[in-house]
């Protein structure tokens, strides 16, 4: 290395068009020298420093020098230099997608003509056009968000796809990823993470991935999954008066950047959310969702924004083990974001029922309409399977036990309603089941698909006094307002034969109106 009294260092490298990019050699006190190769001296230069857990980043009037640290996490070793170099040029070409005017190339540090480490060189971009910066100064961001979703989905469509990469978003490798991050967060759990939360944290994601697998593997059919950005936060996306720059994407693990697309949007939705900016984020999700026609399932978006909070939480107990102040708080907070995602990506069966006349529609219409959960009526499936082969043999009568009611019939319903149930929360979605449940061995069924596909059963049976049931039910008959047939006969014929169901919450439509009867509703089936 020379004279180690007078060690030389230098930055060189190549710009876009091939330009050598020099810095002026300085020795260990920072006195710029003169080149001997008759360059012109140069000024000094001012330089601000930012650090992160991987990087340290030099910020020297119109560029920014990143240079990755000698670290080893689980996700990534860059103790070699031969690998951080490596890393710094996949880093410029990975990011040249997003922002190919701003990453120059990589420049070589050099100590008496001998490479010691490398930097990724960049343009400086102005703080103040930071997404996150606008965003805390309540700009007018509608437009914004706009382009940026623009450039997202412009970009999705263009990303790679392959077997390969598809093969990263699999239910096995989403779990592979959570338990990753579970084992680097472990020495933190109990001193910065909350141990309770933590449990719970873990105990709902294994539950969430274990019954979406059709939901996955549909994604994954439908080519949702591709080489995205992986990384995406409001600090690094600059909103330009030519337009968007997205920076920094995760270039040193090909695992972790590929996915759904979903997985992309989900980390700036998350990430606006942090900044306490929940309307810019529906905003965003709803821009990026109509101009790319694919509406994310609820509980999938939630789970990618958990999953994306929780990183970020990872983050924060490395940043807080090299001393970095606030880091521990943070880290908490995100914990914390994760798990309300995570609450919020719980799939749920909701069985409503109760006899003729007991408001069970009419909560179940509102729970629905409240929630955007999927509604599946008995009353529309019976309808159906009248006009079918099935129930034309036996439409004639329409007594209890006879006709549209006959044993048959009703098995035929409830195996139809909980095949749809099946199906729809295996993709994710919620359901509300509109059906009298009378006989507890459809209930067990239910509770059977709910352990199948690892949904959460909320079970609630509506009742009412007589004269108001028979009431509703002679009203709703004399106006054709609605497609149940039922008669106060039926009503009563169904009374004398419904097994007792203990397992459920009784609501008495009697006793609120319907708002209250849905707000109740949701109060029990979110607590």
């Amino acid at each position: 290395m020379g004279n180690p009294g007078r060690r030389l260092l230098s930055v060189v490298g190549k710009g876009p068009q091939g330009v050598d990019r020099h810095s002026e050699p300085s020795d260990v006190s920072g006195r710029h020298k003169e080149r001997r190769e008759g360059r012109p001296r140069l000024a000094p230069a001012q330089a601000d420093v930012v650090e992160t857990h991987v990087s340290i980043l030099f910020l020297v009037g119109e560029h920014v020098y990143k240079l990755h640290k000698p670290v080893q996490f689980g996700f990534l070793d860059f103790r070699q230099r031969t690998d951080r170099q490596a890393d710094c040029q996949r880093e410029v070409e990975l990011n040249r997608r997003l922002a190919p005017d701003v990453y120059l190339g990589v420049a070589d540090l050099t100590m008496n003509g001998e490479p010691i480490d490398h930097l990724v060189v960049m343009r400086r971009m102005p703080d103040e056009r930071r997404l996150a910066a606008l965003v805390e100064q309540r700009e007018n961001l509608g437009p914004w968000l706009h382009h940026v979703a623009e450039v997202l989905v412009s970009f999705h469509k263009q990303a790679k796809r392959s077997s390969a990469i598809a093969a990263n978003a699999t239910d096995r490798a989403i779990r592979t990823i959570w338990e990753d991050n579970f084992d680097e967060t472990q020495p933190f759990v109990g001193t910065i993470l909350d141990e309770v939360d933590e449990a719970e944290i873990r105990r709902l994601v294994s539950r969430w991935i274990e019954g979406r697998k059709p939901l996955l593997d549909a994604r994954i059919a439908a080519g949702s999954v591709c080489d995205g950005h992986g990384d995406l936060q409001a600090e690094d996306i600059f909103c330009l008066d030519d337009g968007v720059r997205i920076l920094d994407c995760l270039e040193f693990s090909d695992r972790m950047r590929y996915g759904d697309v979903c997985a992309d949007v989900a980390f700036l939705v998350m990430d606006l959310e942090r900044l306490g900016h929940t309307e810019a984020a529906s905003w965003f999700l709803h821009e990026y969702e109509e101009l790319a026609a694919d509406a994310f399932p609820h509980t999938l978006i939630h789970h990618y924004c958990a999953s994306r909070a929780y990183v970020r939480a990872k983050v924060g107990c490395l940043r807080s083990a090299q001393g970095s102040g606030g880091a521990q708080f943070e880290a908490r907070r995100l914990q914390a974001l994760a798990l309300s995602h995570l609450r919020k990506a719980r799939v749920r069966i909701l069985l409503i029922g109760g006899l003729p006349g007991s408001g069970k529609s009419t909560l179940a219409s509102g729970l629905a309409a409240t929630t955007g959960w999927t509604l599946i009526r008995s009353d529309e499936i019976r309808q159906g399977l009248v006009e079918s082969a099935v129930g034309a043999l036996s439409a004639g009568a329409s007594g209890y036990l006879e006709g549209r009611y006959h044993p048959s019939v009703t098995g035929a319903v409830y195996q139809e309603l909980l095949r749809r149930a099946e199906e729809a929360l295996g993709m994710g979605e919620s359901v509300v089941l509109d059906a009298s449940w009378v006989d507890a061995a459809w209930r067990d069924a239910a509770g059977a698909v709910a352990d199948r596909t690892s949904s959460d059963l909320v079970q609630f049976c509506c009742d009412a006094s007589a004269e108001d049931a028979v009431a509703r039910i002679v009203r709703r008959r004399s106006e054709a307002a609605d497609i149940s047939e039922a008669t106060p006969e039926v009503r009563l014929a169904m009374s004398h034969s419904m097994d007792l169901w203990p397992s459920a919450e009784l609501l008495d439509s009697s006793a609120m109106s319907p708002e209250e009867l849905v707000s109740k509703a949701l109060d029990l089936a979110f607590r």
